[in-house]
């Protein structure tokens, strides 16, 4: 469960105790103001009472709360707001904010949701349950401190809830320490063995230490007892429960190699209606990796040839040592770690660039150098590309940490950002889309509460959509425009797990210059660091930024967003 619920004081007898129309308000209030209604009756009847314009300020407060409730119940988030923004506008509540905060979680906007927290909690009296959801939204953020904080004190206020130590549990996994995670989670369960949300986070803690039969035996569990019994809590995104438990028994099944049960799984996630955050980026996940492995079912094909072929890894380094639960969770990811390389340049309708396929090169040779399995790609066409990056998802569903590295023409259409293979070609009415590559589908391959992903794309950050398809002069961008969009998730996993950090060569809006070199200013410097013995990522990416600003006299400042966790070192210090 994400969330829980506050009740307003204000009892259903004193709004239907009006003489006129009794009969009608007798009939329609307790449909609107019972948690157990379903949500179609529910908002129907609210929406009727509404309607008779007999009730104002408190009590019609009460009915716009009522009808969010039952939005709430259909995971239309949007429409919570709208009636929680209005019921705080007749009489403002603790009650309201809570599910207004609730509703702005679910849709993944956390600081917004952390102020009605804040301001339910200044109207007081403290609440453990509003304190549990300040958290939650804390741990949207990556702040497991605060949300750590936040769960204490809503246990302080209820020991018995189960969600609450739950939760901690969670946040304590995400900084590395399982130990403590499952000492909570297992709290957890024995605090109330029905519940099936426990055992999924405790499967992910099971997989995350190796342990794949447990995991299976608790999300095959969770399985039956969300089939058994619908979340009892009218803030639990519909569905959520079962879409999150076959995505971690469908992953678990897929590390002990039983493609055909995960396929199973992954089926039954899409097949459930997603409305949260969670549960959508939990979908994005499950299709692709069915995908995979329905591909990998097929026949066998031609292996298309790719200009650099991947070259034995050398041994993987020992982890560094680390003083901090946090970093001892990234160290510890360097049990396989792989990356994908490719560097497109040889354009046939496009602006073709110099350097894509030596920056390539030269970002592999520095990721074997350091222990990573390479996949290298030069010059691909949209299918070879395609095939070289699923057969790198499917390889990386068995790593720890996984690096992509892209260096050519990438462009941004509709807030979603796409790859562009060398045979791109722009024709009139046909769909620009599907001639590129989807950033957004290897993120969802590579979304794993367990797994550190690193993406570093050295593209243009333009816009394609512009009446001319090249810009003059040799800079990786398709044409002048506003650039490429800054990820508006990192996935499901990202803020569970080990994390993700994508770095982009340039700034928003701005072009990622080619280099007048062998190398662009951003591949020349990543590869002098990423090999740097010791040097954390962040730290590395902090060097790479001073580099290029001080080459390109401030013209390209690198810009990077992310959710990783502690430390992290590709290479052994």
């Amino acid at each position: 469960m994400r969330r829980l619920l506050l009740i307003p004081c204000l009892l259903a007898a004193m709004l239907w105790s009006a003489p006129c129309l009794a009969q009608t308000r007798a009939q329609l209030g307790p449909l609107c103001t019972t948690g157990t209604t379903p949500a179609d009756q529910m908002i129907d009847a609210c929406t009727k009472i509404i309607a008779l314009k007999v009730f104002s300020g408190e009590k019609l407060a009460t009915v716009y709360f009522w009808r969010a409730v039952g939005w709430n119940k259909k995971g239309n988030y949007p429409q919570v707001i709208a009636d929680t923004t209005e019921a705080l506008r007749l009489k403002p509540s603790t009650a309201v904010y809570n599910l207004r905060g609730s509703a702005y979680y679910d849709k993944g906007e956390y600081d917004i949701a952390i102020a009605d927290f804040n301001d339910a909690l200044r109207m007081g009296p403290p609440s453990g349950i509003i304190y549990h959801n300040r958290g939650n939204a804390y741990r949207g953020k990556g702040d497991y401190a605060k949300a750590i904080a936040d769960y204490d004190a809503a246990i302080k206020a209820d020991p018995r809830s189960a969600f609450s130590y739950q939760n901690r549990g969670a946040s304590k996994q995400a900084l590395g320490d399982l130990d403590g995670a499952l000492a909570d989670i297992n709290e957890a369960v024995r605090i109330d063995p029905s519940l099936p949300e426990p055992l999924i986070r405790r499967a992910v803690i099971w997989r995350a230490k190796g342990d794949i039969a447990r995991a299976i035996a608790d999300t095959t569990e969770a399985i039956r007892l969300a089939k058994a019994k619908a979340p009892v809590n009218i803030m639990t995104p519909p569905g959520s429960v079962l879409i999150s438990a076959y995505t971690q028994r469908g992953l678990s099944y897929e590390a002990k190699g039983d493609a055909a049960h995960a396929k199973e799984d992954y089926a039954a996630v899409l097949e459930g209606v997603a409305s949260d955050a969670g549960s959508k980026a939990n979908q994005a996940t499950a299709k692709v990796r069915l995908a995979l492995l329905k591909e990998a079912d097929a026949a066998p094909r031609k292996t298309a040839a790719v200009p650099a072929a991947e070259s034995s890894p050398a041994p993987a380094p020992p982890a560094p040592a680390a003083a901090n639960p946090a970093a001892r969770v990234q160290a510890a990811a360097t049990g396989r770690r792989v990356a994908l390389v490719i560097g497109n340049g040889a354009y046939a309708h496009v602006k073709a660039l110099p350097n894509p396929p030596n920056d390539a090169r030269a970002i592999a040779k520095s990721l074997r150098d350091i222990g990573f399995t390479v996949s290298e790609g030069l010059d691909l066409d949209r299918d070879a590309m395609q095939r070289t990056i699923h057969d790198f998802l499917r390889e990386a569903t068995r790593s720890q940490i996984a690096v992509v590295y892209y260096a050519g023409h990438g462009v941004q259409v509709d807030g979603r950002n796409y790859l562009v293979p060398v045979d791109i070609e722009f024709k009139a009415g046909a769909r620009m889309t599907d001639a590129m590559v989807d950033m957004d589908t290897i993120m969802a391959g590579l979304d794993d509460q367990i797994r550190t992903n690193i993406l570093i794309l050295d593209a243009c950050r333009n816009n394609p959509m512009a009446p001319q398809v090249a810009s003059t002069g040799p800079s990786r961008g398709i044409e002048a425009g506003s650039g490429l969009a800054a990820p508006a998730t990192l996935g499901s996993g990202s803020t569970l797990g080990a994390g993700t950090l994508i770095a982009f060569a340039t700034a928003p809006g701005q072009v990622a210059l080619d280099g007048e070199g062998a190398n662009s200013p951003f591949s020349a410097a990543l590869s002098r660091h990423v090999g740097t013995p010791g040097l954390e990522v962040q730290q590395m990416l902090t060097r790479v930024r001073a580099e290029v600003v001080a080459a390109t006299k401030g013209k390209q400042v690198p810009w990077s967003n992310s959710s990783l966790l502690g430390e992290v070192y590709l290479a052994e210090q």
